[in-house]
């Protein structure tokens, strides 16, 4: 049966329309692989004595931190793994029992790269452990316990993806956690710490995160067994549609109307409103850079860089997708006497808007000085003169559909990224740095706020010309998006 079931996915891939661009991208994707397992296996075999000549003891330091590794790889697993729901679809037309069905895409996801790279650390450094005189019984229980942490956590993250109640009570566990430890309220790694150094002391303990793997894989193949009907979604519970005229934009003529439906979007849909809340938390990433906490980020070109991001969040995040969040009606709105400057007009005023809120929510910032709420200021600026118009021009490029009832379809999307998008991509923090560093360095810290400012209040005077370069790369563009939208796989 998993020689069937490989053959079809074998035969999925080699006769897909796109069989060359995924055999470019799997190449490149084995590449960016064997570098990531390069170092992880370095690390793996040079941490031990790396630790050791900075005077810590290697194991301890090891266990103490590893709760942050698991947390680190929790996070970076949501926004690029990608759940086995999309290959289990094809499956359900042939004769073949649910049980094997379930099986074989949750045990796949076992070979994931997000697995096995953890391989190349963890058992070099399992070996230097022996090596160094630990007990192998010991190193043995040890290795196997975080193996199977991370293959819970493979199954955990299947669970986040389809279960939001899970995510949003995981995030507000680590920020809990964060702020405690940060303020000196409560220490987790003291914890956490004597557990996994408990598993190499005490080998029997490999019971625990064998007991958390079986629970977990047994829970996410319930909840997919549960669930394997392409029409499932008509036993869930529907919420009455409730309509929002929002009359009080009609006065804008189109741009209103275009208004509307974007703030419709961004109400309704799972993923338009995880860019809401990627937004709010843009807003404290400047606490990073101004509370001087962290000695690296106390370089004066650090301001504007946090500048940027700190009233930017809404506009980074929601117009490097423009006009992919259109993407399930947009042969429909082509088809329409509708004018490009318009739809784009409408989208620029939204992230104008949102970076104008964001800058006053950040007023809080004023707490650390006047120079660094004027960093913000200037970065809030930049960001409506030039960064809106960039990412709205980097957008013709960007085909990527996105599934507005996904909360990570559009992330990790190979049609996201290309050389344009990516020369596009450097104006928006490399040209504000460089402005700031040259005014800082030759003149003062004002001249070069004074020399980032200025050049958002002349995109301000050119925005109808730049406008005009905008709408012709949308034009020559068109069909191709149109195409790509056409994609769903």
């Amino acid at each position: 049966m998993l020689k069937h079931f490989i053959t079809l996915e074998w035969k999925s891939f080699v006769r897909s329309a796109s069989f060359g661009s995924n055999m470019v991208l799997k190449i490149f994707m084995i590449l960016a692989g064997l570098y990531f397992i390069a170092l992880f296996l370095l690390l793996g075999a040079g941490s031990y004595y790396m630790l050791e000549e900075n005077n810590l003891k290697p194991f301890p330091t090891i266990t103490t931190f590893l709760i942050y590794y698991f947390f680190a790889d929790i996070l970076i697993r949501f926004f690029l793994q990608k759940a086995p729901v999309m290959n289990i679809k094809p499956l359900l037309f042939i004769n073949i029992r649910k049980n094997s069905i379930v099986n074989y895409a949750l045990g796949k996801t076992l070979l994931s790269f997000f697995n096995v790279t953890h391989l190349f650390f963890f058992i070099p450094f399992s070996v230097v452990l022996m090596v160094e005189g630990f007990a192998p019984l010991g190193v043995m229980s040890w290795l196997i316990s975080m193996l199977l942490t991370v293959f819970a956590i493979n199954y955990l993250n299947i669970l986040i993806n389809k279960k939001d109640s899970l995510l949003y009570g995981i995030g507000a566990l680590v920020g809990l956690i964060g702020v405690s430890q940060y303020y000196s309220f409560f220490d987790l790694t003291l914890y956490t710490g004597r557990y996994f150094s408990a598993l190499y002391e005490t080998p029997w303990l490999i019971i625990v995160p064998l007991a958390l793997f079986i629970g977990l894989y047994s829970v996410t193949f319930g909840f997919f067994k549960k669930n394997l009907y392409l029409d499932a979604g008509l036993a869930t519970k529907h919420e009455v549609a409730k309509t929002e005229e929002l009359t009080w934009l009609n006065q804008f003529g189109t741009l209103g109307t275009f208004l509307k439906n974007d703030i419709r979007l961004l109400k309704r849909n799972k993923r338009s409103r995880m860019t809401i809340g990627m937004s709010v938390l843009f807003l404290f990433y400047g606490l990073l850079f101004f509370t001087n906490s962290i000695e690296a980020y106390q370089a004066p070109l650090w301001k504007i860089f946090a500048a940027i991001f700190v009233t930017g969040g809404f506009l980074l995040n929601f117009g490097q997708f423009v006009p992919s969040w259109d993407s399930a009606y947009y042969p429909l709105m082509m088809s329409q006497n509708i004018k490009y400057r318009d739809y784009l007009s409408s989208k620029w005023w939204l992230m104008v808007i949102a970076t104008v809120i964001s800058t006053l929510l950040a007023s809080f910032y004023l707490y650390f000085g006047i120079e660094v709420y004027l960093a913000i200021l200037v970065g809030a600026i930049y960001n409506m003169g030039v960064n809106a118009h960039i990412v709205l021009w980097a957008g013709a490029y960007i085909k990527t559909p996105i599934d507005l009832s996904s909360s990570k379809n559009a992330f990790g999307d190979r049609q996201a990224f290309n050389v344009k998008t990516l020369l596009l991509a450097l104006p928006k923090i490399v040209l504000p740095l460089l402005l700031y560093g040259i005014g800082y360095y030759t003149v003062s810290a004002n001249f070069g706020f004074a020399l980032v400012a200025g050049v958002g209040v002349i995109g301000f005077a050119f925005r109808n010309k730049v406008f005009t370069i905008i709408e012709k790369t949308y034009k020559s563009e068109k069909y191709q998006a149109l195409a790509a939208y056409k994609q769903k796989n």
